[in-house]
């Protein structure tokens, strides 16, 4: 059977977003998960930023959602390094913190997003398509 480029580019727009989550607190990655519903496959979840690196690595997520606060690496770090190992995978930080200092801290990592832990339902999934878009984005809640 002969497939046409059309056919695998209309194939291809149909495979899910796949996401890495990397948050250490096992309530927080459950509630991402349900958010992301079935628009985007969750490839896997890790609980520490070392582990993200090594997953973002085997896994090559197209979108990688991590805290900033977490053991062994932190998520600042971690993003470093994937951003210099894996620059095809986008990161978005999701986080507690609302501070603009923490916000220029994870651009500088490499971020395309930032979601406050409050604005889950609003802007994770919205953070995650134009992440994907090449666009940036920034939480509502963080003042300007």
């Amino acid at each position: 059977m002969l497939v046409t480029s059309a056919v695998m580019h209309g194939l291809e727009r149909m495979a899910k977003v796949r996401v890495l989550l990397a948050d250490d607190h096992e309530e927080i990655l459950a509630r991402v998960r349900t958010a992301l519903g079935e628009e985007f496959e969750v490839v896997g979840a890790v609980k520490n930023g070392r582990d993200a690196v090594i997953e973002v690595q085997r896994l090559d997520p197209d979108v990688l959602v991590i805290d900033i606060s977490m053991p062994v690496l932190n998520g600042l770090q971690a993003a470093s390094r994937v951003r210099s190992t894996n620059p095809r995978t986008k990161i978005v930080f999701f986080t507690v913190h609302e501070d603009r200092d923490f916000v220029a801290a994870a651009f500088s990592a490499g971020a395309a997003g930032y979601v406050t832990k409050s604005q889950l339902t609003t802007d994770l999934m919205p953070a995650i398509r134009e992440a994907l878009e090449g666009h940036t984005y920034v939480s509502q809640a963080i003042p300007p």
